[in-house]
Parts: structure tokens; sequence; C-alpha cells
């Protein structure tokens, strides 16, 4: 039985997760960001107190299946630019495309139905909220950075930066912390 959660965004988020399943008697056979899997269906009356438990830390089940898709996607994305080590540079539609198994036309225009924005512009947002992470630790240059993100020039980082956040790269690392998002509160 797998079972979509929103909000799940990091390493944390998946051992908190991984908890609450466990101390219910449902040990998953694997949890990973926005999804939990166990060997056995479970009752309502125990999925309803997972998930008072899990709303209490701000997460909560997805059980419409275009939602799940949008997580999924969602996901992959964060995934992707938070969280691989690979720097070279992606063809995020057909990644997405092929771990969905879903034509990336239909994929993109559900997504934007649901949420609003293109993929396009979630996928950015979440590179720009990167790049102000590595802008904070101060141990790259913005060359590095716009290499490491996949960007063609520190220029064109430089302009999605300013578009995103109203601020050059360089204004931002003076400023500091007090702009950054969590990442599940990029849109």
């Amino acid at each position: 039985m797998n079972i979509y959660i929103k909000n799940m965004v990091c390493d944390r988020c998946i051992t908190a997760v991984n908890t609450i399943f466990s101390e219910e008697g449902h040990e998953p056979e694997y949890v990973k960001l926005g999804e939990v899997s166990v060997a056995h269906e479970i009752s309502k009356e125990d999925l309803d107190k997972i998930g008072n438990r899990l709303h209490k830390i701000g997460f909560e089940f997805i059980e419409d299946s275009n939602q799940q898709i949008i997580e999924k996607i969602k996901t992959l994305i964060i995934e992707m630019v938070h969280y691989s080590e690979d720097e070279t540079r992606y063809n995020y539609s057909r990644i997405i495309e092929s771990k969905l198994n879903k034509n990336y036309n239909y994929l993109s225009n559900l997504f934007s139905s649901v949420t609003g924005i293109t993929i396009e512009h979630y996928l950015i947002n979440q590179k720009i909220e990167k790049a102000k992470e590595l802008l904070a630790y101060n141990e790259l240059t913005l060359s590095e950075i716009a290499y490491g993100l996949g960007y063609s020039s520190v220029a064109h980082l430089s302009s999605q930066f300013k578009k995103v956040t109203g601020l050059t790269p360089t204004h931002f690392k003076e400023i500091g912390l007090s702009k950054r998002k969590t990442i599940d509160n990029v849109i």
C-alpha cells in the first residue's frame, strides 16, 4: 500500500513520518520524499490516527490522484535540485516524463492547471532557493553555483535570481539568510 504525503521535503521529514508509522504499528517498507509504502492495508481508523499525528507536524495525506502526480513532480524537482550530487545539466522534462511514465505535455498541463504555475517556473524557483542557500554558505563562487545548478552562465543565473527575488546575488549575499524560504514554501 503506497500512501502519498504532502510537504515531505527533507531527511528529517522522512524520519518523522517513519517514526509515526512505526509507533502506530505499521512499519514502513520504505519512506521517501512524499511517499510511504507499507506491506499491508491500514484500517480507516489507524489511517485517521496516523493522519492526525502527521497533521500536527505539518503533513497531510494526498488522496486525489492528480494531486499525487503534482507531488511526485515537485519531489523529483526537489531531489534533483537540492539533493543530487551530480552537477551535469539535466533535461528535466525527459526525466519527469520517464520517472512518471506519462507524456510531459500532459504532466505540464496538469501541473499548471492545479498549481497555477508552470513546471519550469517551479523549477526556476527551486534553483533560486538552492542558489540562496549556497550564497549564504559563502563557500562557492557565483560561477561555481551557476555551473552546479546547470545555468549556461553567471549572467543567466543572475538574471533569473533578480527576476525572482528582486535582488542581485551579490546584494542577497550581503543581507544574508533573512530572505530564504523553506523548500516546502517555494511555489
